[in-house]
C-alpha cells in the first residue's frame, strides 16, 4: 500500500493538531511558534529541567560576556579556589567532568594565566591545580558578575521559589 492509498486519519485529535501547528509552523511570529503541540513534555521533569538549564546557561553566558566565562569554567574555578592543590581526578569527580574535557578546560585557564598545574607532593604522577594572583583577582570579578546572573534568576522564579529550588534540586548535586 502507498501513501496515497492509505486513509487519513482525520479522527485522530493529535494529528489534527499537529497538522495544524505545522501549517502554522511557517510563520515566523511568536504567537503561532506557541502553537506547535507538545504533546505533554511540559508534564516531563526532565524536559523542563533542560529547558530551564537551556535559559540559565544563556543568562549566564550573556551576563560573563565580558570576561569571557562560560559556566564550566566557573564551576572548575570556584572549585579550584575554594580547594587548592586539588588534583584533576578530584575535580573531575566532583564536578562530574569528564577528565578529557577537563583538560581541555584547563588548559584554556592555563593559557589565560588563571590557573596552574603543579607537582603533586604526595603523587608523582599528578598535578596539584592552583588558582595564579591573576586568577584570584579575575575570579572575584567573575564572582560579582555570576551573583547578577543569579539575580536574573530569582527575578525569573520569585526569591522564595528560587531558595526551594535550590533545596529541591540539591538532591542530585549529591550523586
Amino acid at each position: 500500500m502507498t501513501n496515497h492509498d492509505r486513509p487519513e486519519t482525520q479522527s485522530h485529535p493529535r494529528a489534527t493538531r499537529r497538522r495544524q501547528a505545522l501549517t502554522h509552523s511557517n510563520s515566523t511570529t511568536s504567537k503561532t511558534a506557541r502553537m506547535v503541540d507538545l504533546d505533554g513534555l511540559n508534564a516531563h521533569l526532565g524536559y523542563l529541567i533542560r529547558r530551564a538549564q537551556i535559559w540559565i546557561f544563556q543568562d549566564f553566558i550573556r551576563t560573563l560576556a565580558t570576561v569571557k566565562i562560560r559556566p564550566a569554567q566557573y564551576s572548575v574555578l570556584t572549585v579550584i579556589d575554594a580547594n587548592p592543590g586539588l588534583t584533576q581526578m578530584s575535580l573531575s569527580k566532583a564536578l562530574g567532568i569528564e577528565r578529557a574535557r577537563l583538560v581541555h578546560l584547563l588548559d584554556g585557564l592555563e593559557a589565560r594565566r588563571f590557573v596552574e598545574r603543579r607537582p603533586s607532593a604526595s603523587d608523582r604522577r599528578s598535578h596539584s591545580l592552583h588558582l595564579t594572583a591573576k586568577g584570584g583577582t579575575a575570579l572575584a570579578g567573575i564572582k560579582a558578575l555570576a551573583q547578577e546572573h543569579e539575580q536574573h534568576l530569582a527575578e525569573r522564579v520569585g526569591r522564595k521559589n528560587r531558595q526551594q529550588l535550590l533545596r529541591l534540586l540539591a538532591v542530585f548535586a549529591s550523586g
